[in-house]
């Protein structure tokens, strides 16, 4: 076991790059250590060790970034040249882009359209699982978070002038007969977000069949935004999937940076918004399940809040699988992932599921 470095007891499973238990981690505000492991990390990729301040607003996301000239923002993409906010790959995206068979290991899968047939016969081909379609998954190499226990941390290493840059019009141009459905993700899309919109619109535009628009984000964007991606999912049958890390203020902030304010803000706007399609649920909400750190009260406090909007809000919790800064930590247990599932179900949500099971251990 490792010792709490603010505690000093060893209590249940602690991360080394956090340093903290969970009790402390809420009760007190000693991060230096955190801030240090962070910091330390994303100078090695060339990132801002925190939000910039004293120069031109970007308004994008949550981190209010005030980039001065010549400077880049916290995602690392968004910068200041001559007093203009822009992207450094300019009306490009540093992306990634793929084809995926359906049904794929999306975190909505086990509702959406793709996998299920919900929806059949206007937002899907079959009335099961749609084999022998594919997903389109663009990869975006930036992120608005710094999660200390990224699944995808790999996108640092786009977030570099000579990672490949993809165009909106030639991205949308993949879209073929047999591709279903597109799904932004990353990293996380909120800092191309005008780049997802933009292949999104080429790509409806140029299709005459079922073709679902989805994104997989933190939920950290402008609200605007939220709202404009909202509306393309609902319209062609598509999801918006919101990964709420923890619930727990501090807690979001050790474990991924920054607040989680804007995610429950745009989780409120997105749930009311999807009452107009109950047939194939607009969102989809996971949290994944780290040891030590978000256990079933953090699920429970969740739930709560999901269930108040809509109890049938499909939640679904990820096991959790060691990573990046927090690779020491175990996988999760499925003796965790009951009492999670417990809580939220006894939290009044009826549409749970663990995801990632084979994770498990």
């Amino acid at each position: 076991m490792t010792k709490c470095r603010s505690c000093g007891t060893e209590v249940g499973i602690i991360s080394k790059s956090v340093g903290l238990c969970k009790e402390c981690i809420v009760k007190s505000n000693e991060y230096n250590h955190v801030i240090v492991a962070r910091s330390n990390a994303r100078r090695r990729y060339g990132l801002p060790i925190s939000p910039p301040t004293g120069g031109q607003r970007c308004g994008r996301c949550v981190n209010d970034c005030r980039i001065p000239d010549g400077e880049k923002g916290y995602c690392g993409v968004r910068q200041n040249i001559s007093g203009k906010i822009q992207n450094v790959a300019g009306d490009h995206a540093l992306a990634i882009a793929y084809y995926d068979p359906l049904p794929t290991n999306c975190v909505a899968s086990w509702v959406c359209p793709g996998g299920t047939g919900s929806g059949f016969p206007r937002y899907s081909y079959k009335r099961g699982a749609e084999t022998g379609y594919k997903n389109l998954a663009v990869f975006y190499g930036a992120c608005t978070f710094d999660c200390l226990f990224c699944q995808n941390w790999h996108y640092k290493e786009l977030c570099q002038s000579s990672s490949p840059r993809l165009d909106a019009k030639e991205l949308a141009s993949m879209v073929d007969v047999r591709t279903s459905c597109i799904c932004f993700f990353g990293g996380d899309p909120t800092p191309f977000i005008d780049h997802s919109i933009s292949t999104a619109r080429y790509a409806l535009a140029d299709t005459n069949h079922i073709l679902r628009i989805c994104w997989e984000s933190n939920g950290s964007m402008e609200v605007s935004y939220a709202k404009e991606i909202g509306l393309i999912a609902l319209e062609t049958g598509g999801c918006v999937k919101i990964d709420l890390k923890a619930w727990n203020e501090k807690l979001h902030r050790i474990l991924c940076g920054t607040t989680n304010e804007w995610t429950l803000r745009n989780i409120e706007l997105l749930s009311h918004m999807a009452s107009s399609r109950k047939d194939v649920p607009l969102l989809v909400v996971s949290t994944p399940l780290i040891p030590g750190y978000i256990d079933e009260k953090e699920v429970s406090a969740i739930a709560s809040f999901l269930a108040d909007l809509d109890p049938d809000t499909p939640y679904s919790l990820l096991a959790f699988h060691p990573n990046y800064l927090m690779s020491d930590l175990p996988t999760t247990s499925n003796e965790q992932a009951q009492r999670c599932l417990k809580a939220a179900r006894d939290a009044g949500l009826r549409r749970v599921n663990i995801g990632n099971e084979w994770l498990l251990s």
